[in-house]
């Protein structure tokens, strides 16, 4: 069946305005049904096996979803009263954050957690059988990210290894600053997504956000390494970022990461932002951002104006929105990129 074009609650994807209506993900179509079996095998197939059940076994189903390397991120909706039981998924961490409607969870310890939209998620288990019911109007937009990808993404940040189930809080609170920057970032990364020429084309910009969104979701949620990821930390001493500052240099057209860098150098993510900080006064994104456009000004003073394009030398060292690439080029140099480029 095709998928539904009713007009549904738009977000605005950084500020959670109502602006009008929108279906998350619509380029990246998985299922739209009214049949309960299509349903439930569609989101088996991109999430897990469950149960689904709705009242009279009426649904209007949509289901979009994008998978990368680092995580699979879905728009989901039944627009009907439903509810999905979901045994233990055992290798990954299911994030529900509600963007419209409402949800009522629950799981196998007792554990009980109700989310509203853009207010609250739910982070699920991987070792907990979970129940959602659904309001008829329950829309979410769905993470799912392997254990290996988090734990592993959780140790680069904290400096060692982390081999257990991060512990996540049932409830996750979408109204804490970095809740709000969790919902945010995710539906940022949704929306450029599916906007033509955003993000699903560029992969080095992909990458720094797929990231970001991961460490948000570490510091959004309550879990047992929680204290760990808010203690104090030590920079490393200059001469340990050499090795960081070289690498950027030459790898600077590559879809770089803190947790990269952090490995480069032999150290924690954590201690990598320490360090710039201390040694540069700056991020070690802002850093490399400058190395960028460094490298975007050469290339724009050899080329031919009546030859190449400001958007292509950009696009291709990683600057997605052109004008805050321009804020950021004339910041920095004094004149626009399209000045240079004709000199």
């Amino acid at each position: 069946m095709p998928i539904s074009t009713e007009p549904r609650p738009e977000v605005a994807p950084w500020t959670g305005t109502d602006v009008g209506p929108q279906v998350w993900l619509a380029h990246f179509p998985v299922l739209g049904t009214a049949d309960l079996e299509e349903a439930r095998d569609a989101v088996t197939r991109i999430y897990l096996e469950h149960e689904l059940t709705a009242a009279d076994d009426r649904i209007d189903m949509t289901l979009n979803a994008v998978n990368d390397h680092r995580f699979t991120l879905g728009f989901l909706t039944y627009q009907a009263p439903t509810q999905l039981v979901m045994p233990p998924t055992v290798d990954c961490y299911h994030v529900n954050l509600t963007v419209a409607g409402s949800t009522e969870a629950s799981r196998t310890d007792g554990t009980r957690a109700a989310t509203a939209a853009g207010r609250s998620g739910v982070v699920l288990n991987p070792l907990q059988r979970n129940t959602v019911r659904w309001s008829h109007d329950a829309e979410q937009l769905i993470l799912k990210i392997p254990r290996t990808s988090l734990e592993q993404h959780l140790g680069d940040l904290l400096g060692r290894s982390v081999a257990q189930v991060i512990d996540f809080e049932f409830g996750l609170d979408l109204r804490s600053p970095t809740g709000q920057t969790l919902l945010s970032a995710v539906r940022f990364l949704a929306s450029e997504l599916d906007r033509p020429g955003g993000l699903a084309d560029m992969p080095l910009a992909r990458e720094q956000l797929e990231a970001f969104v991961m460490t948000q979701l570490l510091h959004a949620g309550r879990h047992q390494f929680t204290d760990a990821l808010a203690a104090p930390v030590a920079p490393a001493r200059h001469g340990r970022l050499a090795p960081v500052i070289e690498y950027m240099e030459a790898n600077a057209d590559e879809a770089l990461t803190p947790t990269e860098l952090a490995r480069v150098g032999c150290m924690s993510v954590r201690t990598l932002h320490a360090s710039f900080q201390q040694t540069f006064g700056e991020s070690c994104m802002s850093y490399l951002r400058r190395l960028r456009l460094d490298h975007v000004r050469a290339e724009l003073l050899r080329s031919d104006p009546m030859e190449v394009r400001v958007v292509d030398i950009a696009s291709r060292w990683g600057f997605l929105h052109q004008s805050r690439f321009a804020q950021q080029y004339r910041e920095r140099f004094g004149e626009l990129p399209s000045a240079t480029l004709r000199h």
